[in-house]
């Protein structure tokens, strides 16, 4: 048994052996090439090996045509954020000029609590206190409520107290029942300028993080083909930061003196209307 396996192997045994000397050989010759040529196998083989590390022209083709592909969809991006940041830049001037409109209606609303509480300082003229007269006051009391209602000066909740004389008297002259009826209307103009100030500065944030968004996509866009952005936005938008300064100062000067014209209006709240 045994020798029937030894006499099938060592038949082959010269033969490997040959070609393990074959292999060294070729081996010891490419190292001693290494070692005598180093610039011509390196030569050779690296530029094999580098055309065999490039992409072929069919992956290039592919390439070029996904970075087409991407470019077109970050430019339909970025021209979508620029309208949007257009549209909030409008949105955010339109907030601001109505902060400016319910300012300049609280000042006159105050000018008039002013006068009137000048007039109210003054002696009255005595009328006889009988019950036409106090009819011809509460007529002028519920006319003047219904006016300013009318106007959008006070809410229908406050017509009802009015009406019902809840909190009103009609019996009061009406020098003294105007001044109220002016005080509930310049606190409602405050409060209203107070809300569309609050209005203004969360469209002014929306305006800023639109405009951030377009710049964004538009630089992205111009990495995608290429090109070097332009040194200016061709987005009006971008000049947000500048025009967003001025108006946080605004915003600011018209917050103290709102403030101040809080205080001097609780002063004047806090003053006691002579009664008749």
């Amino acid at each position: 048994m045994i020798q029937t396996v030894f006499s099938t192997v060592l038949p082959d045994v010269p033969q490997a052996a040959g070609i393990w000397l074959a292999l060294l050989a070729v081996a010891a010759f490419a190292v001693a090439g290494l070692i005598v040529f180093p610039a011509r196998f390196r030569s050779v083989f690296g530029d094999r090996i580098s055309e065999a590390a490039m992409p072929s022209s069919l992956e290039l083709a592919e390439e070029d045509r996904e970075r087409a592909r991407y470019a077109q969809e970050v430019a339909v991006a970025a021209k979508r954020a620029a309208n949007t940041a257009e549209r909030r830049r409008a949105e955010w001037l339109a907030a601001q000029e109505e902060v400016e409109e319910a300012w300049r209606a609280y000042e006159a609303a105050e000018q008039d609590v002013r006068r009137l509480t000048a007039a109210a300082a003054l002696p009255l003229p005595r009328t006889a206190r009988t019950p036409a007269e106090y009819a011809d006051r509460e007529r002028w009391l519920h006319r003047a409520a219904r006016d300013a209602q009318r106007c959008g000066e006070i809410t229908v909740r406050q017509l009802k107290d009015i009406l019902s004389h809840r909190g009103w008297d009609p019996r009061r002259h009406p020098v003294e029942q105007e001044l109220l009826l002016r005080r509930l209307v310049r606190d409602n103009l405050l409060a209203r300028q107070q809300t569309a100030r609050e209005r203004e500065q969360t469209a002014w944030r929306a305006a800023e993080l639109a405009t951030a968004a377009a710049r964004s996509l538009r630089d992205e866009a111009y990495a995608a083909t290429g090109r070097v952005p332009e040194a200016r936005s061709l987005l009006s938008t971008v000049d947000l930061p500048g025009a967003a300064i001025e108006n946080r100062e605004s915003t600011a000067a018209a917050r103290g003196a709102t403030e101040n014209t809080r205080e001097t209006a609780t002063v004047a709240r806090g003053r006691a209307v002579p009664a008749y």
